[in-house]
């Protein structure tokens, strides 16, 4: 007879072979399917936060713009006082304002000069206002300082939302003036390419008026002028298209020409293969003959009319950048600032000083209450049905919707105790009870894994029950007991329902120095950011979930750490 194993019969029945390969099968199948899921799920991990990082990679970074500051005694202490309150009490934008005329050579008139000032936050003053409280001896003086880029010049500096074509012209260019309205001509067909793409775009108008006024007479509706008129107009846009070296007039819809030329910057209004006229944006320095080399053509392919940055302030901020005035860094300010109104000026300081403040209250709170109550229940409460009664409302108390607590929380805490709203204080009390049950849920857990042998040589020595606990029992399910604690504070940290109802869904500038001051948390001020219009709160909606994210990593590390550093198997 044949054996399985050294000493065993081994069966040759066919089908007891035929069911132990299917079972290996079966096994491998499992085992597969286990690997496969797993896969898909890193997969589909790794695609959503790379997704959140390369949103948020741009809120990271922030532009400056490096310019001379003459900090004029007359404008800053007229009285030469020197104290504190006359140099925090100065007209510090008027200052920003006047260097910045001083960065363009040239820029006339007060729309121009308006939209120049724009490109710089309206928190540089108070940066510039910061410099010198910090150091008066700068009254008098002409400081290089770096002033911060508004969110709209931010974005365009990153590459967002403006997109620039550059042409290297063939021919040589001549300009007709130095301001205002001027014709620049080139030796050869430059414009051509920029003519073809008007024409196309006018025929592209002429096919969707047309199909506009076929579904008019399909649907048997419309009066028959109306009709006639988008025939009309659709034929007047195909006949300008069928003339492909006729001039043509740039709207507000197109895409934006722009050309570089003499140290000046123009505007294109109309455009000929060989020809254009426009508006002087930048004064030229001379109207002599250019080379090709020393003049281009610039496209900006998102039409005007569809951004936030004018061809005004885009051509003034390539022009900065041109002369290496901007410079990139690192934004500490979202770091260490609390929220504004301004997406350059928002940060998350507040919200983390309310999420940290607001864990710690809960829990001081839930964390002796939740052992406690674990330890009682576990060890020293009779068996009967009242405390089934109360283990099973426990239990169910873990699966109830946060939104119940806050609701409790504004019932009780709020109404009846009247403590103030959108504190942490508030937030710790609502969250504590968010995250009692699943402490005591996990302790309870931690002490049942201690075996009753701890127990028992604790009681067989001389100890009493509460030192076999307390000194023997409690210790080894310490790393149990934390570890549910770390996993419920991460919990809490995640939840903005409950918050919603006790008011800490509010605008809060200041960083909360205490427990009772207004103040919000991290969740909370996403969902703040992610409902406001700004496209440049969108990344800073993406970064801070990302900081979310790795605070959350972080606590559910340590819980994973210390089960494996401290726990002992039995």
């Amino acid at each position: 007879m044949t054996t399985d194993a050294p000493g065993g019969p081994r069966s040759k029945n066919p089908r007891k072979i035929a069911l132990l390969r299917a079972r290996h099968r079966a096994e491998a199948r499992y085992r597969s399917y286990g690997l496969l899921s797993l896969a898909f799920s890193t997969i589909f991990l790794a695609a959503l936060v790379s997704n959140i990082m390369a949103t948020a990679w741009p809120a990271f970074w922030s532009h400056w713009l490096t310019i001379d500051v003459p900090l004029k005694t007359e404008d800053i202490d007229p009285q030469n006082k020197g104290a504190q309150e006359a140099l925090r009490s100065a007209d510090y934008m008027a200052v920003v304002r006047n260097a910045l005329d001083r960065a363009i050579p040239g820029i006339e008139g007060r729309v121009p000069r308006k939209q120049l000032r724009e490109i710089v936050s309206g928190g540089a003053a108070d940066d510039l206002r910061r410099l010198v409280l910090a150091e008066p001896s700068l009254v008098g003086t002409t400081v290089k300082v770096p002033l911060l880029l508004s969110d709209d010049a931010d974005l365009f500096m990153k590459g967002i939302g403006t997109p620039i074509m550059r042409l290297q012209p063939r021919g040589v260019a001549t300009a007709s003036g130095t301001t205002g309205e001027i014709t620049i001509s080139t030796s050869a067909n430059d414009f051509s390419s920029h003519l073809r793409e008007v024409k196309k775009d006018l025929a592209g108008r002429a096919a969707v008026l047309l199909r506009q006024a076929g579904r008019i007479e399909a649907r048997g509706g419309g009066a028959d002028d109306s009709v006639a008129q988008l025939r009309d107009a659709a034929a007047q846009l195909q006949k300008r298209y069928e003339a492909p070296h006729a001039e043509e007039e740039l709207g507000a819809d197109m895409p934006s020409v722009m050309v570089e030329i003499n140290g000046g910057l123009v505007k294109v209004r109309t455009l000929a293969d060989s020809a254009v006229t426009g508006d002087v944006y930048i004064p030229l320095k001379s109207t002599e003959a250019a080379p090709p080399s020393l003049w281009r053509i610039d496209t900006y392919t998102m039409p005007e009319s569809s951004r936030a940055m004018g061809d005004r302030k885009v051509a003034f901020l390539d022009r900065l950048a041109d002369a290496g005035m901007i410079q990139k860094s690192f934004n500490w300010r979202f770091f260490t600032a609390g929220d504004s109104r301004e997406p350059e000026l928002a940060g998350i300081r507040g919200a983390v000083t309310g999420s940290i403040l607001t864990l710690l209250v809960t829990l001081g709170l839930c964390l002796p209450v939740g052992v406690l109550a674990a330890i009682y229940l576990e060890e020293f409460a009779p068996r009967n049905r009242l405390t089934d009664f109360i283990e099973i409302n426990i239990n169910n108390l873990a699966a109830v919707p946060s939104i119940v607590f806050g609701l409790l929380g504004l019932a009780v805490v709020l109404n009846f105790f009247g403590l103030p709203r959108s504190a942490p204080l508030v937030g710790g009390l609502v969250l504590a009870l968010l995250v009692l049950p699943t402490i005591i849920i996990s302790a309870r857990a931690a002490l049942r894994a201690v075996p009753p042998s701890i127990r028992e040589a604790a009681l067989g020595i001389g100890a009493s029950k509460q030192q076999a606990i307390f000194h023997h029992v409690l210790p080894l399910a310490t790393p149990g007991i934390m570890t549910g604690s770390i996993i419920g504070m991460a919990h809490a940290l995640g939840e903005t329902a409950p918050l919603l109802m006790i008011g800490m869904v509010a605008f809060i500038v200041d960083v909360p120095k205490s427990l009772t001051e207004p103040a919000t948390v991290l969740p909370v001020q996403i969902y703040l950011w992610s409902d406001l219009p700004e496209v440049a709160f969108k990344y800073k909606t993406a970064a801070a979930i990302v900081v979310l994210l790795m605070i959350l990593f972080l606590m559910n590390g340590a819980a994973i750490w210390l089960r494996r550093r401290f726990e002992r198997r039995w």
